[in-house]
């Protein structure tokens, strides 16, 4: 039997660009409670993309860059007879802006030879641009939904 669901914290707007999206990414960012470092990395990557975009709204790039890499759909394990199938289930916003942020985060975190606020502002970019490692992983995500889109009628 399952216990209620758990309730959904609002998290409050960043100090400086007063932004909600800003404040959930410092907090993916976030490693071992270091929150202050977390958005020292945030904001200067901001200022690296508004520097690589010509002084454009930097919020807007992050903006669209999380709307760009946000998965539609997804696949989740489901048991049916013995037999697990790979149901594709859509997802939702919210959910899908976590996914988004926390894959950018780690892709970010896989290249080598650069500070974390470059690297972090490099995979930004790339997902502005709908390119990138980020991209990829979004696109193969809705292949694999699309490939198991016969199982559709076992969701529930």
């Amino acid at each position: 039997m399952r216990r209620r669901r758990a309730v959904k914290r609002d998290v409050t707007a960043d100090p400086k660009y007063n932004s909600k999206l800003i404040s959930r990414f410092v907090n993916v960012i976030m490693a071992e409670g270091k929150k202050s470092l977390a958005e020292d990395i945030m904001y200067k990557s901001l200022d690296i993309v508004s520097d690589k975009t010509g002084n454009k709204d930097s919020l807007e790039v992050l903006q669209k860059a999380v709307d760009s890499v946000r998965p539609l759909l997804e696949v989740k394990p489901r048991r049916v007879g013995g037999a697990t199938y790979q149901v594709p289930i859509e997802v939702k916003a919210d959910r899908g802006a976590s996914i988004a942020m926390r894959w950018i985060r780690d892709f970010a975190r896989q290249k080598k030879g650069k500070p974390m606020e470059e690297k972090l502002a490099d995979e930004i970019m790339d997902a502005f641009k709908s390119q990138g490692s980020a991209m990829k992983k979004r696109d193969e995500m809705h292949r694999m939904a699309e490939a198991n889109k016969a199982f559709a009628h076992y969701r529930w």
